[in-house]
């Protein structure tokens, strides 16, 4: 059987317990069986990135680890990927900046990247590549002479090409992406939206078996969903509900229904508008005063980039002035917390909570809305709110659906949760349910590794190998 060796931005830490950096390490980890590879960046900054990865084993699982310069650092994490492609791919032009010097150390570091793994790889190894730190990556190992199968999947969403157009460097990524034997997202829309580009901005040609053609190159685009170890986390939010935490939070709500979203602090997360939405609730349906509670755990990310340090500012602010309007000396309707919570904690608070509020403006997929599925209790399950434009709401129609830009369709959503009858909140819940239990990591995991195993091996021509 060939060995998976899965590339991301950042390894998780080995043996440790806790919050892990990236969702990714949630994804897959329950996936991941002995023998498998494990590269990536491994979160330190250090005075000159080395030739060469550092190797830990763990169960079985070998983690590769590279450190970065912190020139790299700057262009490749917090300049390009971050400052250009992250606002890029969720449709946010505003906040999105472009340096050549940035895209100069993006490519670097996926230089550097393919450098220090090509020399760990076996002639059948199947690589598989995750997101859009690393588009380049399959296009530097092809330089480097490797014909390994080349898979790469994207964790976030796409854009069509009128959008992705926009990137001076839009074409020189898309063919990057050539490089790989199979491209997966994680929608059917993202899909076309892939597609869209590919044959606006390349002039693609579709052949048979879903391949598509530039030039000589070829690869096949798939949508195939994420999901998470379903049964694992209902067991986990079961466990996790009768433990101090959630003992500790049930004590201070006093009875009142928990309203829950859990979130990076991200402008693609849409929390100044789930914010506006919830005060707009307040003061529409004042009955609900000292009658709900809505915790936001709001996790810090990226505090470096410029956007993120505002929208932190925006958020502390709306904070203070919900609670300031509308807390009363017993009461406070909104508790905002930046520190991360363990995943194991988060469960039992879903579990708990009377609504889940998943409402991002642009979402690849977001594992929130499936984690506060698994974790309710089927005799009195909670309501799931998630917004239109996360890659979740594709399959989960019986979600009450929103749009996110519209403050009052939160408002009105939330109303009609915490007043849905116990049948109907049943009766969403065994949809919901069922589409979590199907759609899992296991099955995103094999999935992949099934299709990607099933492509031709790639013989490359002489032209090819030697591409920068």
């Amino acid at each position: 059987m060939a060995r998976i060796v899965i590339v991301s931005n950042r390894v998780p830490t080995p043996g440790r317990r806790g919050v892990q950096p990236g969702g990714l390490a949630a994804a897959l980890g329950d996936s991941l069986r002995p023998g498998t590879l494990w590269f990536g960046w491994s979160g330190r900054v250090v005075a000159e990135t080395p030739t060469r990865a550092e190797l830990v084993e763990h169960r079985g699982v070998a983690y590769a680890m590279i450190d970065l310069s912190e020139s790299h650092y700057r262009g490749f994490y917090a300049g390009f990927a971050n400052g250009t492609l992250w606002p890029l791919l969720h449709a946010r032009l505003g906040l999105m900046e472009f340096e050549r010097a940035d895209l100069e150390g993006y490519v670097a570091v996926n230089r550097a990247f393919a450098a220090a793994l090509a020399p760990l790889l076996r002639p059948d190894d199947l690589v598989w590549v995750h997101d859009y730190h690393l588009i380049p990556l399959g296009a530097e190992l092809r330089a480097l002479g490797v014909q390994n199968r080349l898979g790469f999947f994207l964790h976030v969403p796409f854009v069509p090409a009128s959008i992705f157009g926009v990137l001076p460097c839009a074409d020189l990524l898309l063919r990057a992406l050539m490089a790989y034997d199979l491209v997966g997202v994680q929608s059917e829309q993202h899909r076309r939206d892939l597609r869209n580009a590919m044959d606006e901005i390349l002039g693609a040609r579709a052949a048979a078996g879903g391949r598509i053609y530039v030039g000589e190159q070829s690869t096949r685009i798939i949508a195939n969903p994420i999901g998470i170890d379903a049964a694992g986390f209902t067991a986990l939010a079961e466990r996790a509900a009768g433990r101090r935490e959630a003992k500790r939070l049930a004590e201070s709500l006093v009875g009142r229904a928990l309203i829950i979203g859990a979130d990076r602090l991200d402008y693609s997360k849409g929390l100044p508008n789930r914010f506006e939405g919830f005060a707009r609730f307040l003061h529409r349906y004042p009955e609900f005063r000292q009658k709900v509670s809505y915790l936001q755990v709001a996790a810090l990310s990226r505090a470096d980039v410029k956007q993120y340090q505002a929208l932190r500012r925006e958020l502390d602010r709306l904070a203070g002035d919900i609670n300031g309007r509308f807390a009363e000396f017993d009461w406070v309707p909104l508790r905002y917390m930046t520190s991360a919570l363990p995943r194991a904690t988060l469960a039992g608070f879903y579990r708990m909570a009377r609504v889940g509020l998943v409402t991002p403006l642009r979402d690849g997929m977001n594992l929130v809305a499936k984690e506060y599925v698994a974790a309710q209790d089927p005799r009195d399950p909670g309501v799931l709110i998630l917004s239109k434009f996360a890659g979740a709401a594709e399959r989960m129609a019986d979600a009450l659906i929103v749009n996110p830009y519209d403050a009052d369709s939160i408002t009105d959503a939330i109303a009609r949760a915490l007043t849905m009858p116990l049948a109907e909140r049943q009766r969403r819940f065994e949809t919901l349910a069922h589409e979590v239990r199907t759609v899992t990591a296991q099955s995103f995991y094999a999935a992949f590794c099934a299709a990607l195993a099933g492509t031709p091996v790639r013989r490359l021509a002489l032209a090819e190998k030697g591409a920068a």
